[in-house]
């Protein structure tokens, strides 16, 4: 192995020998602590310390890292103290995770570290928003971003580099080849010689190093950073080493041939390290005693003094209340001057409101810029906002998401519209283990919208049709809303702006151009969570949201014989849980309307929870009203079937008459 210093003094040398020397120590005493019993998981990065150090070392202070699960040395070379990363890895309150997640599922805006998800995969798109934020805020900053191997083949790799190449992303893609996913070698992994190669066809330069050489790791990722903050750009380094461990202390190496292990451990970037300086006179040998005595000593200190900490006491309260950042309804003045705008029309003046109060808001999605969206509703934005705030993307639902994520974590907010609701399944880890949990695992707000163009009504077919609001709704972490007027559509979503957690923002396509109404001017806010009462009633209760509110409402219009009271819920997660029991203690008879197919549709956790709470008021079994459990077809009779106001009359009148 050979060393270049180039330029680095002797002092710096041996710096970079005690931050790479630390992490070494650290986990051969993770070892030891495994085999008797006090810890009970380790994932080990011995033999890739290198890189994990060589590249800290390389970013300035103020830019993002996003490691993987054996990169402790980031954490460590960042100056992380060990009481704080043992408190984590043992789930103890003092943790960075308040023992909701493990290992090195955190992150840090004080370190300026975001850590991964057991996905893989997903963290590569962050850092695309992660550099977006910095390139529009003239930061020039670069970003790092680490992925193993096996991670190369999913999706989210290919969507992560082919967004930093297209929009000029200066994010360094750190590919860590240890030769194996688990127990799966790189042979059935990928067929091209190296990964390296994969760049080429992102349009972008790529670089294969040595892994185990810190100052080789170290040269280049500073080269490629000081480049790259003034030439804002992606480069993808491939730095080949070997996993000397198993993937997880559990799983053993069986599975790994004796001679890889005979050759790399001729490799190994401590002791080679350690070697060059002892050759070089940087080290004396009396001095590697002296340090790892030193460091032992303050290992064996740190981790008992986490040891005697107590445990933590289960407190559903504080959990449940942390599943959510706390968020003040804002406060505005109302315009006494409304003007009559379509559903469509209000959703993009929510949005032009809220561009130009929020300068550091970015509007994704596919076609919006100047085609201005599929529906239209972005159009002219790009004249007044600019290409910057207002981007094209590629069809890649999963990375927009992860870029948007990204943004947000980066002091930006960030609206991605969903070309249809029905796409948001290419992109729905992101939503789900993403966006949806982090605020609950380490304090971080995701100050994200989703839009979700939803619906059916337009003979557009299974896949541009689905109402598919319950995959969201039982996602702690998500607010999940649905307006059917147009006020309630440009209160809702200049609500869901403001509010710093992740919100799906549900749009009826059948309602864009089919219905008007008055809408206030200027900054309008409907509070998420509370459900508005359309009509007063007395005979029966029809809770409903989205179009299922106008097939109410034309049903009651249809018998004004009957008192029908009609609940627009308006916000599935959270919901009026007051509103919806005040309403059936009422009338004593309830039926829940949705367009949503009946099993397991949103009504049911609306029924049950009426059955618990309100059975002693009900005078009939809670009804459901809703589509037929198929797909959606396009042929517009089929269709018309399919939908729950075609048995809307049937289910009423058997509530009436039970």
């Amino acid at each position: 192995m050979i060393f270049d210093r180039k330029g680095l003094n002797n002092d710096q040398l041996l710096d970079f020998y005690k931050k790479l020397l630390w992490p070494r120590l650290v986990e051969e005493k993770m070892l030891i602590l495994l085999r008797q019993g006090r810890i009970g998981k380790w994932f080990s990065g011995i033999g890739q310390e290198a890189i994990a150090v060589g590249s800290t070392l390389a970013m300035n202070s103020g830019e993002y890292i996003l490691p993987m699960h054996r990169n402790l040395g980031v954490f460590t070379t960042r100056d992380i103290p060990l009481s704080r990363l043992m408190a984590q890895w043992q789930g103890k309150a003092s943790g960075f995770t308040k023992g909701r997640d493990r290992s090195f599922h955190f992150g840090t805006q004080e370190y300026k570290i975001i850590g991964m998800i057991s996905h893989l995969g997903p963290q590569l798109a962050l850092a695309d928003g992660i550099a977006l934020a910095d390139v529009l805020s003239n930061r020039k900053h670069a970003t790092l971003v680490f992925t193993g191997e096996g991670a190369t083949s999913e999706g989210d790799f290919h969507e992560a580099l082919n967004i930093a190449a297209v929009w000029d992303l200066p994010v360094i893609f750190l590919i860590e080849n240890n030769g194996y996913g688990l127990s799966t070698p790189v042979n059935e992994q990928y067929r091209c010689k190296n990964l390296v190669d994969k760049a080429i066809g992102y349009g972008m330069e790529g670089r294969q190093i040595d892994g185990n050489n810190i100052l080789e790791v170290y040269h280049t990722v500073s080269e490629l950073a000081n480049n790259m903050r003034t030439n804002p750009r992606p480069v993808l380094l491939e730095c080949m080493t070997f996993r000397m461990r198993g993937h997880e202390e559990a799983s053993g190496t069986k599975y790994v041939p004796q001679h890889l292990f005979d050759e790399w451990r001729e490799k190994d970037p401590v002791a080679n390290f350690e070697q060059y300086l002892l050759s070089e006179h940087v080290l004396h040998p009396d001095w590697v005693t002296q340090i790892k005595n030193e460091f032992n000593a303050l290992i064996e200190s740190e981790i008992e003094k986490v040891f005697s900490e107590p445990d933590i006491v289960p407190d559903a309260e504080i959990e449940t209340g942390d599943m959510y950042k706390p968020y003040n309804f804002p406060t505005f003045q109302l315009s006494n001057f409304p003007t009559t705008l379509r559903y469509i029309d209000a959703i993009s003046d929510a949005m032009r409101q809220a561009m130009r109060r929020h300068d550091n808001l970015v509007i994704m999605g596919q076609d919006i810029a100047e085609y201005g969206g599929a529906f239209k509703i972005t159009q002219g934005f790009v004249e007044e906002f600019g290409r910057e705030r207002v981007r094209n993307t590629p069809i890649c639902e999963s990375g927009i998401a992860g870029a948007a994520m990204g943004l947000a974590l980066n002091g930006y907010k960030a609206i991605m519209e969903m070309q249809f609701a029905d796409f948001v399944s290419c992109g729905f880890n992101q939503v789900v283990n993403n966006l949806a949990k982090t605020y609950y695992r380490w304090g971080q707000a995701v100050d994200v919208v989703i839009r979700m163009p939803a619906g059916a009504g337009t003979g557009a077919g299974p896949f541009h049709s689905q109402s598919n609001e319950a995959w969201f709704t039982k996602t702690p972490g998500l607010k999940v809303v649905y307006p059917a007027f147009p006020d309630d559509a440009k209160g809702l979503l200049m609500a869901a702006i403001d509010d710093p957690n992740p919100v799906i923002y549900f749009e009826h396509k059948y309602l864009y151009r089919s219905i008007s109404g008055e809408v206030p001017d200027g900054d309008y806010y409907v509070e998420i969570g509370k459900a508005k009462t359309i009509r007063e009633g007395n005979d029966a209760s029809i809770i409903t949201y989205g179009l299922g509110v106008h097939w109410a409402i034309e049903y009651a219009d249809k018998h004004p014989d009957l008192s029908v009271e009609i609940i627009d819920l308006r916000s599935l997660q959270p919901w009026d849980r007051e509103a919806v029991e005040n309403s059936a203690k009422k009338t004593g008879r309830v039926l829940i309307l949705h367009e949503d197919t009946l099993t397991c549709g949103f009504g049911s956790e609306l029924a049950a929870h009426i059955g618990e709470h309100c059975f002693t008021s009900l005078d009939a079994p809670v009804m459901r009203c809703a589509s037929l459990d198929t797909a959606i077809p396009m042929n517009k009779g089929l269709e018309d079937q399919f939908l729950a106001k075609a048995r809307l009359h049937e289910t009423m009148q058997k509530l009436l008459g039970y």
